[in-house]
C-alpha cells in the first residue's frame, strides 16, 4: 500500500476507525441525540489514530430520526467528516462499490447511504476467491448476510430496503435490539432490556462496569442484567426467579438464531451450490456458530473468523477497515 489511510464507518450508534497500519478503534456515539456534536466526536476520534494521507468514509448514521430524510442524514455526515478531516483529502464509498469525493457524493448522496456492508463484502472477498461464499457480519445493532461468487459480492439488494426483503439485512444485534422486538408478546412491551443483557448472563459479552450504555443507562454487568430481564417479565429481582430469567435468556437466544438461520438460508439458497466457505465478522461473531449448526443450506465448510485473522478490534471495525484496504488499494 503506497499510502497510509484511516478509514471511518459512523453508524448511528456507533463510530468506528480503523488504520491500513492495523489500528482500529470503536466508541459509542448516540447521533440521534447529539447530531451537532459530531463534528467534534470525529474530531477527537480521528486525534487518537495514527496520522494518514487520505480519509475513506462509509456510514450507516443517515437513517438516525435527527434528520428529515436519509439525504439530509448523508449530508450532514460529510459536513461532519469534512470538518473534522484537517484538509485531508476524503473518498467515500457508495453502493456500487466505488470510491468518489466529497462533491461527487452530494450530487447523488443515497448512493453513499448504508454503503458499509458493501466495503466488507468487497474485501472479504480475498478470503474466498474461487466458488461460492458467505459472509455474515453480525454487530451491535443489525446483521449483514452477502453471498459472494469468485471473491466477489453478489448481492440481491442494495439498498436497506431491498436488503431486508432479501434477508440480506436483518434488524437484530447483540447489544442494542430490544427484547420487546424478539419476544413479541411473551414479555413486556418496553425498552427494559436489550440483548446485551442476554448475552451478559450467557457470559458471551464481558461485563464492563464502566459501561453505561444499557437499556436502563445502569452499568453493562451480570447484576444490572438480571434486574433488566426481569422487568421483561413485567417483575423485579424480588418478585422473579433466578430460573425465571434464565430461561428467558434461553428464549430469546433461541429466537434471535431461528431468525439469523431463516435468512442465511434464504441467501444462501440463491446461490448457484451451497458456500464452500464462510467468513464472519462484527462483535457478535460468537453467534455464529449456533446459527450454522442446526441451518440445512450450508454444509460444513471452512469458517474464516477475522476475530481470528485480523484480531478483536479490527474484526469489531470491520467495515471501517475495509474501507482503509479498499482505499490504499484504489
Amino acid at each position: 500500500m503506497s499510502r497510509s489511510v484511516l478509514g471511518l464507518d459512523v453508524g448511528g450508534a456507533n463510530l468506528k476507525a480503523a488504520h491500513t497500519n492495523g489500528a482500529a478503534r470503536s466508541r459509542p456515539f448516540a447521533l440521534w441525540k447529539d447530531p451537532s456534536g459530531l463534528p467534534d466526536a470525529l474530531r477527537g476520534f480521528i486525534a487518537e489514530m495514527p496520522p494518514a494521507d487520505l480519509l475513506a468514509v462509509t456510514m450507516t448514521g443517515e437513517l438516525c430520526d435527527c434528520f428529515e430524510s436519509k439525504r439530509q442524514g448523508v449530508n450532514a455526515i460529510l459536513d461532519a467528516v469534512e470538518a473534522a478531516s484537517a484538509g485531508k483529502p476524503i473518498r467515500v464509498w457508495r453502493t456500487d462499490g466505488r470510491f468518489l469525493d466529497v462533491v461527487a457524493v452530494r450530487r447523488a448522496p443515497l448512493m453513499a447511504a448504508a454503503a458499509n456492508w458493501l466495503a466488507l463484502a468487497t474485501f472479504a472477498g480475498r478470503y474466498a476467491p474461487k466458488g461460492p461464499a458467505l459472509l455474515i457480519d453480525i454487530g451491535s445493532t443489525t446483521t449483514d448476510i452477502v453471498s459472494l461468487q469468485d471473491g466477489r459480492p453478489m448481492p440481491k439488494g442494495r439498498t436497506d430496503p431491498e436488503r431486508m426483503r432479501s434477508g440480506e439485512l436483518v434488524y437484530t444485534g447483540v447489544r442494542r435490539t430490544p427484547l420487546c422486538a424478539i419476544m413479541g408478546t411473551g414479555g413486556a412491551a418496553e425498552l427494559f432490556a436489550t440483548t446485551l443483557d442476554v448475552y451478559l448472563l450467557l457470559g458471551w459479552i464481558t461485563e464492563d462496569a464502566a459501561d453505561h450504555n444499557t437499556a436502563d443507562g445502569r452499568p453493562a454487568t451480570k447484576a444490572a442484567a438480571h434486574a433488566r430481564l426481569a422487568r421483561m417479565l413485567c417483575a423485579d429481582l424480588e418478585t422473579s426467579t433466578i430460573e425465571e430469567r434464565e430461561k428467558l435468556v434461553n428464549i430469546v437466544l433461541l429466537k434471535q438464531v431461528t431468525s439469523l438461520q431463516w435468512a442465511v438460508e434464504r441467501v444462501a439458497g440463491r446461490l448457484r451450490e451451497p458456500p464452500r466457505t464462510v467468513i464472519v465478522a462484527g462483535e457478535g461473531e460468537f453467534l455464529v456458530l449456533p446459527v450454522l449448526k442446526e441451518q440445512k443450506a450450508i454444509p460444513p465448510c471452512p469458517v474464516v473468523r477475522l476475530l481470528e485473522t485480523l484480531g478483536a478490534e479490527i474484526s469489531r471495525a470491520a467495515c471501517a477497515h475495509a474501507v482503509a484496504v479498499l482505499a490504499a488499494e484504489e
